[in-house]
Formats: structure tokens, C-alpha cells, sequence
């Protein structure tokens, strides 16, 4: 028993000099502060923006002449808006330069911006509130990485107002009639 007694006594005195040493060795080194983000995360995360671009499809409406490239357009010609107008009983709509608009913000408010977006057709804004946040995070970095380029988009005209060409025109179909009870 004795031998027991002696060897537990051996187990928690080593176990107490080694706490101690690593106290003493954490109190002596000073915390380093939190590393930034590495250049190769930020690749990766520009790369998923340009990945989720391409499949989201914001470049065949944000992007003039990306469909008649057939998705050829270089990187430096996206997402500056068109002058192609959407014309329906919601008024006549554009898509935005995308890259002046991400220029004019920064990362949180991106994501709060795409978060809560509502806009009218046709832009399919209940896709973008769906995405998770890091995905958007994604898209914004991508875009922020184009930098600003091109021109606004024509402002929006409400219903009623004829736009200049070039423009789509939309008919929908007529409501159906009442259901009869």
C-alpha cells in the first residue's frame, strides 16, 4: 500500500510540475493576435463566387452579349448591367450594374442588401435570399475582385411609360375567370 500511496504521490506531483510549466509557458508567450484570412482563402472564395455566378445565370441577364457569346464574354465585360429593358405590367425593369453596385458597399452590407432583397421581375430575388450567407459572401468578393466598370443601368419606369428600345415586352395571359360556388 505504501508503494501505492508512493507512486500516486509521484503521478500527481509530475502531473503539477507539468501544469505548472505549461501555465508558466502560456503566461510567458503572449497571445497572438487572430491571423487575417490567407491570400489562399480568398482565392477559393473568389473562385466559388465565380462558380456561383456562372450557375446562378446573373450573367445572362447582368452581362450585355453574354448569351450571344454563348458564355464566352471575359471576366472584364461582366456584370455591367444592360440596357435591355423588361417590359411587363410591373413597368419596365434592367439589370443593374452589378459591379458598381458592390462598389458602393461593402461585405456586411452586401449581405444584408441580399438578405432582405425585393425587387420586381425579373430578377429571380427569392433565389439570392435562399443562398446561404457564405455563398453570397462568395459572389461578393468575386465581384468586388472585377472592380467598378461600365455605366449605370437605366433607371426604372413604372407602368404605363413606354421605354425606348432596345426592350422585351412581356404579355402575360389574362387571369382566369371566378371559380363558381
Amino acid at each position: 500500500m505504501t508503494r501505492t500511496i508512493s507512486l500516486a504521490l509521484a503521478c500527481v506531483s509530475a502531473l503539477a510540475v507539468i501544469a505548472g510549466c505549461t501555465a508558466a509557458a502560456s503566461s510567458a508567450t503572449p497571445e497572438k493576435p487572430a491571423a487575417a484570412p490567407s491570400a489562399s482563402v480568398d482565392a477559393d472564395l473568389i473562385a466559388r463566387g465565380e462558380y456561383m455566378v456562372r450557375m446562378g445565370g446573373c450573367n445572362d441577364c447582368h452581362t450585355p452579349g453574354w448569351n450571344d457569346s454563348t458564355g464566352q464574354l471575359p471576366t472584364a465585360q461582366w456584370l455591367t448591367g444592360s440596357p435591355l429593358g423588361n417590359l411587363g405590367p410591373w413597368g419596365t425593369t434592367y439589370p443593374a450594374n452589378l459591379r458598381l453596385k458592390v462598389a458602393g458597399m461593402d461585405e456586411q452590407a452586401w449581405l444584408a442588401y441580399t438578405g432582405n432583397l425585393h425587387t420586381r421581375p425579373l430578377m429571380p430575388d427569392f433565389a439570392l435570399r435562399a443562398m446561404h450567407e457564405d455563398d453570397r459572401r462568395a459572389i461578393y468578393r468575386f465581384i468586388h475582385s472585377l472592380g467598378p466598370a461600365g455605366q449605370p443601368a437605366p433607371a426604372y419606369l413604372p407602368p404605363g411609360r413606354k421605354p425606348a428600345p432596345p426592350y422585351l415586352e412581356l404579355v402575360l395571359p389574362p387571369p382566369p375567370p371566378p371559380v363558381a360556388h
